[in-house]
């Protein structure tokens, strides 16, 4: 049974972390899950009241910081609400309708159609699309760096601690 934990631990921890690059996975969350399914199966004995605060902190910080570092991007290069919003449907509708390429060209887009929509000139609305994309880049390495944070900590309390 512990093998067969361990097994879906690793999967998920993978899902998670390709949810972080590819925004239609659960990211954080699965690598959330996968301590509940560690517990289950295995024992939630090395987890103490710390290790939830901790990993729930960081869960809360990621789900914030997803959305605020991809606005940031976009509003530090002039972007307006519309472009925010763009972009983030860009971000989520990319992928499906460009495969791999369209995780760039969508936030892109979206952000500039959002500005031209309000009426911004075309110069503008491509510095927005810039900033969607820094934003994006930007987040994509937060949630990469917390996310490994989580799988070391939960290693620690399971093989150290």
């Amino acid at each position: 049974m512990e093998i067969t934990a361990w097994i879906l631990v690793i999967l998920l921890f993978l899902v998670g972390m390709a949810g972080a690059v590819y925004p239609v996975l659960p990211g954080a969350l699965a690598i959330y899950a996968a301590f509940f399914l560690y517990g289950w199966m295995v024992s939630f004995a090395p987890f103490g009241v710390w290790f939830w605060l901790l990993q729930t902190t960081i869960v809360a910080v990621l789900m914030i910081a997803d959305y605020a570092v991809s606005a940031l991007g976009v509003k530090r290069f002039g972007g307006k609400r519309a472009s925010v919003i763009g972009s983030t449907i860009g971000l989520l509708l990319g992928p499906f309708v460009i495969p791999v390429a369209g995780l760039l060209i969508g936030p892109f887009l979206g952000a500039v159609i959002g500005e031209l929509i309000t009426g911004t000139d075309l110069r503008q609305a491509v510095r927005a699309g810039i900033g969607a994309l820094v934003g994006f880049f930007s987040g994509m390495v937060v949630k990469l760096v917390l996310q490994l944070l989580m799988i070391v900590l939960f290693l620690v309390w399971v093989l150290v601690l």
